[in-house]
């Protein structure tokens, strides 16, 4: 047994499927016995009342009985929810304790008298009607005490739902008042000291009212009344304490070698106040409390009490130290101490659903006794030797100790996916953000649950990035039997009207196991391209263009893309088309081993590109020497032209969010003045405010639409970026060779990731990144290692960001490794100076492993760039891009001057991608030509010359 767990000394179920709250329990000799013992009082929600007489009895081995039927005295059922239930002196000229029982419009006292038997049966308890008051309010609780000083008798103080307290001299009314400000009833007690009541208010604040102060005030019939109340006297506060959080109770305290304290318990502090509202102490707590009772003061100056928490522990504090805390059974919603006949100073507590336990703490004493141990010689030879052995297997074991916990594939919840060979028949899409020639296509695919044991609270979540979309994100199922898999229709489709810059999909499912700890099952699936993408025309010319190189004979289009196969499929040159977007060419080379990507928007290329390399992999799965490979230049302009779109769309977010700001603290000074001026008995000219104002309202909107149009440009930027980065990392991954290893590093560094929801951003983040990388494995010598790292900041412009990159691609065609384990540029140093201290005469040369026909074009000293933003070698820094040419997005002005707003006055919508009408070009002239054949466009001077736009010639 542990000695931190509550002895249950008696306990039992109260009814069935009833619900009980704080205040359903009462601990009291309410029969008036002669012992002085306590009897058990419990009012349910659902109007039963019944009381218990506790009398276990301790068995041979040590247990007690428990429950026995003749432990209930009286079961009562009454038509009305029973709220509280209190027991005091509430009938005059007696001295006994009866019995209060709260009902929502009426208030009843009883008293319990125990009636001798007619035959053998013994006696039994019943309960006797003193008298009934009918309330005008739908009461909530009440509290009871000897108010105004009275001896020997108790009234009765119930608070209404809307706050009202009303005072009953026992059977006759006395009087009723509104609390200033109340706007929800909250917890009550009553302070015999200062004969006042403590309640804490829905402002968040504990407050006092003296009697008296009450009793003199003015009536009110309404709560409007009792504030407008001019003549006369009305209900003031007496004190008040700020303690910024809701409270669950109150109790008043007073013990001989404690001062009188009052007690609050809120959500997440227990306070402490003299009588007269001085705070003694506050205590912050770790867990969700549920009730709480003061019960002694065994020490000078101090109170002890207990906790009662949601973790099914309780708690026992001596002012601010926990004493002792005990394990429950259930999560008391109140707590009580009784003095029953075996045993004094019984725990009783009450759950919400009625199991009543009554337990002490500690163990009860063994009777074991401790065998004596035998006395031997000790052999120091032989325990030095299993020291030895021990200390062995430990740094064995140190060793090949994994820090991560060991999780078994063979989970609890299996999640399978079904993914349909073909498109929904009937596309189940929402309403989106645009529109194509063609109904927005859409897939639904299965999701099977299946359990090995059953769990319970199952939470499956469907995670898609945009602009895909799901049509039900989130399940919840109760519980999974493993008799029964549990099967989920899901479907996705585009909704947004821009380019996709993944179409992975994670599904995760929460779940609890028996032993009710938390697990997780995660599973990743890749929707099908032909959900975002459809087959249309070729088109001839095209701005950007990727071509891949391989190490295999060329394979028919038509046989790596058999799903997206148009009309005019020709197994050469095919051509895709996004909804809602841009079209992309693919052409395959009869003769040569390559593939060309074309495209007018430069992130299009990005989809495509990584399809036609996955699916040239399988194609070639058989041969174990297939290679992938890119032999131009990388297209370092048109990357730098989407990270600067995107870094410019940030600096207006970050202007327009300022000058929101400023707009919003004009207006609010602007309406402070203009209610000055209303407010003046002398009557002012407005000096045109109003004008003001309403031109300052109206900036506000426009700056608020501004707002909401560049996040949403932000947004459709970011998925661009993302793009065009995973589209460059792929790129130097086949431009440099990269095994799996270095490209995880490089995708790490060089993030696809975008996030623009935080402080930090991707441009700090990634430079932030590149540079660590340039400090670490990146670095020619130990000079380059001591560099500072810039602060994680916003920074001004691009163009360090774009160094830093252009500075990687550079060093990374030299031959550079990306290993992070040790510096390749340091050792190579080191290395060097070593042979020139061996022969002066001799030098060594390092040969690039990497030997690509544009190396003679690249930089010699790549560790000085100055201001340039790209290798010297890249083609791309010869001519201009074209990608401000394209309908994209509009830049916006960050400028700090806001033009004048007119009324009536419509935005510039940013722009968007817009759809390419392939009905308004013209009509192609002639089919599509053989890559092999596009070499016949002519020139100026009449040449034949094919070059692609990243400065790669196609030999033929």
């Amino acid at each position: 047994m542990s000695l931190f767990k509550a002895r249950d000394w008696w306990s039992t179920r109260v009814g069935e499927e009833e619900e009980f709250d704080h205040g359903c329990l009462c601990v009291a000799n309410v029969d008036n016995n002669s012992q002085g013992t306590d009897r058990i009082i419990v009012g349910s929600y659902h109007g039963v009342l019944r009381i218990y007489n506790p009398k276990p009895v301790k068995d041979d081995a040590g247990h007690w009985s428990g429950f026995k039927p003749e432990d209930m005295l009286v079961e009562k059922s009454f038509p009305l929810p029973i709220l509280h239930v209190e027991a005091g002196k509430f009938v005059s000229g007696t001295d006994n304790i009866q019995l209060a029982i709260l009902h929502p419009r009426k208030l009843a006292v009883y008293s319990v008298s125990a009636v001798s038997g007619a035959v053998s049966h013994g006696n039994f308890s019943q309960l006797n009607v003193q008298y009934e008051l009918k309330l005008q309010r739908t009461a909530f609780n009440m509290c009871y005490g000897p108010f105004g000083g009275v001896k020997g008798r108790d009234f009765f103080c119930i608070q209404s739902m809307d706050g009202t307290l009303s005072v009953y001299e026992q059977e006759s009314f006395a009087f009723s008042r509104f609390l200033p400000g109340a706007l929800l009833p909250g917890p009550l007690a009553y302070v015999p000291k200062t004969d006042s009541f403590i309640t804490v208010s829905s402002s968040r604040q504990v407050e006092s009212y003296k009697y008296q102060v009450l009793a003199v005030a003015s009536d009110a019939k309404t709560k409007e009344e009792s504030l407008s109340i001019k003549s006369g006297k009305r209900v003031a506060v007496d004190w008040s304490f700020n303690i910024g959080e809701a409270g669950l109770s109150i109790a008043m305290c007073s013990y001989q070698k404690a001062p009188p304290s009052i007690f609050v318990l809120g959500e997440r502090n227990i306070f402490c106040f003299t009588e007269v509202g001085m705070l003694r102490f506050m205590m912050k707590i770790e867990y969700n409390p549920s009730c709480f009772i003061p019960y002694a003061s065994l020490s000078e100056g101090t109170v002890n009490y207990l906790v009662g928490t949601h973790t099914n522990s309780m708690m026992v504090y001596q002012d601010t130290l926990l004493k002792w805390s005990a394990q429950l059974q259930h999560t008391p919603v109140q707590l009580k101490l009784g003095n029953f006949s075996d045993l004094k100073s019984v725990i009783v507590s009450l759950d919400e659903a009625g199991h009543l336990q009554c337990s002490y703490l500690g163990t009860d004493p063994s009777m074991m006794v401790t065998p004596t141990t035998q006395v031997r010689e000790i052999n120091y030879d032989e325990q030095d030797t299993e020291m030895k052995e021990l200390q062995r297997k430990i740094k064995q074991q140190q060793h090949v100790t994994n820090v991560m916990p060991n999780i078994s594939s063979d989970e609890d919840l299996q999640i399978i996916i079904h993914i349909p060979s073909d498109l929904d028949p009937i596309s189940q899409t929402s309403a989106g953000e645009f529109k194509d020639e063609e109904s927005i296509p859409s897939i639904t695919i299965k999701i099977q649950l299946k359990a090995k044991i059953t769990v319970q609270n199952v939470k499956v979540k469907v995670h898609v990035d945009l602009p895909i979309a799901v049509n039900n994100s989130s399940f919840f199922i109760p519980s999974i039997d493993s008799r029964s898999p549990h099967e989920v229709l899901v479907s996705f489709f585009m909704r947004n009207n821009f380019l996709p810059a993944s179409l992975t999909t994670q599904i995760t499912a929460d779940y609890q196991n028996v032993s009710g700890a938390p697990r997780v099952a995660q599973a990743k699936i890749q929707l099908p391209l032909k959900l975002v993408i459809k087959p249309c025309i070729p088109v001839k010319m095209a701005v950007h263009k990727v071509t891949i190189d391989t190490n295999k004979p060329p394979v028919n289009l038509n046989d790596l893309f058999p799903d997206l196969l148009g009309e005019n499929a020709n197994g050469q040159a095919l051509g895709f088309q996004f909804y809602g977007g841009p079209v992309i060419t693919a052409l395959a080379s009869k003769t040569s081993q390559k593939y060309r990507l074309q495209c007018d928007v430069f992130e299009a290329l990005w989809l495509l590109t990584n399809e036609l390399i996955n699916r040239l992999t399988s194609y070639n799965k058989g041969s174990g020497d297939f290679m992938c490979s890119f032999g131009g230049s990388l297209p370092m302009h048109e990357y730098f032209d989407v990270i600067d779109k995107h870094f410019e769309l940030r600096k207006d977010g970050e202007s327009f969010a300022e000058h929101l700001g400023q707009r919003a603290t004009q207006f609010r000074t602007i309406q402070k003045r203009l209610l000055t001026r209303f407010k003046d008995k002398t009557p002012a000219p407005l000096s045109n405010l109003d004008t003001l104002l309403e031109g300052t309202y109206r900036q506000i909107t426009t700056l608020a639409e501004h707002v909401d149009q560049n996040k949403q440009a932000q947004l459709m930027t970011g998925n661009s970026l993302s793009s065009a980065t995973r589209l460059m990392n792929v790129l130097i991954k086949l431009w440099t060779n990269m095994n799996d290893g270095e490209f995880r590093i490089l995708e790490s560094c060089l993030s696809p990731n975008v996030n623009d929801h935080g402080d930090l951003g991707w441009e700090e983040s990634v430079d932030g990144a590149l540079t660590h990388l340039l400090r670490t494995c990146l670095a020619k010598n130990s000079k380059d290692q001591a560099v500072n790292p810039s602060p994680m900041t916003m920074p001004k412009d691009t163009s360090k960001l774009k160094k830093h990159i252009a500075l990687l691609c550079d060093r990374l065609s030299k031959g550079t490794k990306l290993a992070v384990e040790q510096p390749a540029g340091v050792e190579a140093e080191e290395e060097k100076k070593d042979n020139q201290k061996k022969d002066k005469t001799k030098t060594k040369t390092k040969k690039s492993p990497r030997d690509l026909e544009s190396r003679d074009s690249i930089l010699d000293s790549p560790g000085n760039l100055g201001d340039a933003e790209v290798p010297t070698g890249s083609k791309f820094g010869e001519k201009k891009s074209p990608r401000s040419l394209q309908n994209g997005l509009a830049p916006m002005s960050g400028g700090s001057n806001l033009p004048p707003l007119q009324s009536g006055k419509k935005l510039a919508p940013i722009g968007k991608k817009g759809i390419h009408d392939l009905s308004a070009k013209e009509k192609l002239k002639q089919q599509v030509p053989d890559l092999d054949d596009m070499n016949e466009s002519h020139d100026m001077n009449g040449s034949h010359d094919l070059s692609l736009a990243n400065g790669n010639e196609i030999d033929v």
